[in-house]
C-alpha cells in the first residue's frame, strides 16, 4: 500500500518523539536547578525558540529575550527555530539538540500542543527547566510556565471590532486562520467562534487555514472572495494570514470594502492600516514575551523563584490611536524603555 506524504510526516515526528523516551544519550543533571528550582552559579546558555524564524513577531520576541538577558547580565541566548511552523518534526528535534547540549533553559513556542509536549517533559527529565511563550502544550506540567496572548479573549474581541466596522444588517464574513493543532490558532478561532455568537447579523460563510504562508492566505482567501460575493468582512489570525488576505482583497478590487481586522503588527500590516486596507489590528506583545521567558528562566536558575504564568497583554490599534504613546511603545519596542511593565 502506497503512502502518502502526510502520512510519512506524521511517522517521522512519532519517531523523532519516540527517540526522546526511548533511550536517548543524554546524561540527567542533578546540580543546574532543573525543574526543581535550585541555583547556577556562572554564566547561564538559554536556548530561545520561536515557532518559525523569519517573521516579523518573532523577531521581536527575540528582541525581547536578548534584553532580558543584557540587562541580567552573564547570559547567553542561544536562538535557533524552524523556518515554517509546519515542520513540527523539526521542532522536536532543535529541543532534544539543545537538550543534549546542555543549556541551563529552554524557552520556547510550541508548533503543536500535542506533538511537543513529550519533548517538554523529556527535557525536565534531563533536568533542564522549561518555560513556554506564545503557545504550550497539551498536557503542560505544572512548573512549566506560559508567558502569553489571552488569545480566546482578543479573538472575541476581534468579532466585536469586525461587527462594530460593519454596522446594522445582515453581513457575510470569513475567517483566515492559521496552524491547525497549534494552541494559539486553536484559541482564537473558538474565542472568534464565540464572539460572532453575540452577533447574529454575523454569518460566517468561510474558513481556511493559510498554515502561516502568505500564498496560501492569499489563494484561500481568493477561493472565498470568489464563493461568496457579498462577503463583507474578514478575520485574519495571524501575520502571514493578514497579508495574504489583504492581496488577495486588494487584488480583487475590493480594498476598503471588505473589511479586515488583522493580528499583529508587521510593517505591511501597519501600512495596511493606515492605508485604510485593514479596519483594526490585534496587536501582541512579544517582545514581553521574549523578556519575560528569559528574565523568569533567570532568576528561577539563579535564585530558584518558582516560574508563574503571565498574561502578556494585546493591544487594539487602529488609525486613531496608532500614533499614540502607548501604542507606539508596543509597535517600536527598545530595551532603554522595554513595554514589559506587570
Amino acid at each position: 500500500m502506497a503512502i502518502d506524504s502526510r502520512t510519512r510526516s506524521g511517522l517521522a515526528v512519532l519517531a523523532a518523539l519516540a527517540a526522546l523516551t526511548a533511550g536517548a544519550c543524554v546524561e540527567v543533571r542533578d546540580d543546574s536547578g532543573g525543574g526543581d528550582g535550585g541555583t547556577v552559579d556562572g554564566p547561564l546558555e538559554i536556548a530561545v525558540v520561536p515557532k518559525a524564524v523569519g517573521h516579523e513577531f518573532w523577531s521581536t520576541v527575540r528582541a525581547g529575550a536578548e534584553c532580558a538577558a543584557e540587562l541580567a547580565g552573564d547570559v547567553t541566548v542561544e536562538w535557533d527555530g524552524v523556518s515554517a511552523e509546519t515542520d513540527v518534526e523539526g521542532q522536536v528535534n532543535l529541543i532534544q539538540n539543545f537538550v543534549t547540549q546542555e543549556v541551563d533553559g529552554i524557552v520556547y513556542a510550541a508548533t503543536d500542543a500535542a506533538a511537543l509536549a513529550p519533548a517538554t517533559q523529556h527535557a525536565l527529565d534531563a533536568g533542564v527547566p522549561v518555560a513556554m511563550i506564545d503557545s504550550g502544550t497539551d498536557p503542560q506540567p505544572d512548573e512549566v510556565p506560559l508567558y502569553a496572548t489571552d488569545n480566546r479573549a482578543g479573538a472575541v474581541e476581534a468579532a466585536n471590532l469586525l461587527a462594530q466596522a460593519l454596522g446594522e444588517g445582515e453581513h457575510d464574513v470569513a475567517l483566515i486562520e492559521f496552524q491547525p493543532g497549534s494552541q494559539t490558532n486553536t484559541e482564537r478561532v473558538e474565542g472568534f467562534t464565540e464572539g460572532l455568537a453575540q452577533h447574529g447579523n454575523l454569518n460566517l460563510v468561510g474558513q481556511q487555514p493559510s498554515h502561516s504562508d502568505v500564498n496560501e492566505a492569499r489563494r484561500v482567501t481568493e477561493d472565498i472572495l470568489t464563493a461568496n460575493p457579498d462577503l463583507a468582512g474578514i478575520f485574519a489570525a495571524n501575520e502571514p494570514s493578514v497579508l495574504g488576505a489583504a492581496q488577495a482583497v486588494e487584488a480583487a478590487g475590493k480594498s476598503g470594502e471588505v473589511v479586515i481586522i488583522g493580528w499583529d503588527a508587521a510593517p505591511d500590516e501597519i501600512a495596511g492600516l493606515r492605508d485604510g486596507q485593514i479596519a483594526a489590528l490585534v496587536v501582541q506583545n512579544p517582545f514581553r514575551m521574549g523578556f519575560f521567558g528569559v528574565q523568569n528562566m533567570v532568576e528561577h536558575l539563579r535564585e530558584g523563584t518558582p516560574m508563574t504564568s503571565a498574561d502578556t497583554g494585546v493591544t487594539f490599534v487602529t488609525r486613531e490611536n496608532i500614533d499614540s504613546e502607548e501604542v507606539q511603545a508596543v509597535l517600536e519596542p527598545s530595551c532603554d524603555n522595554p513595554p514589559v511593565g506587570q
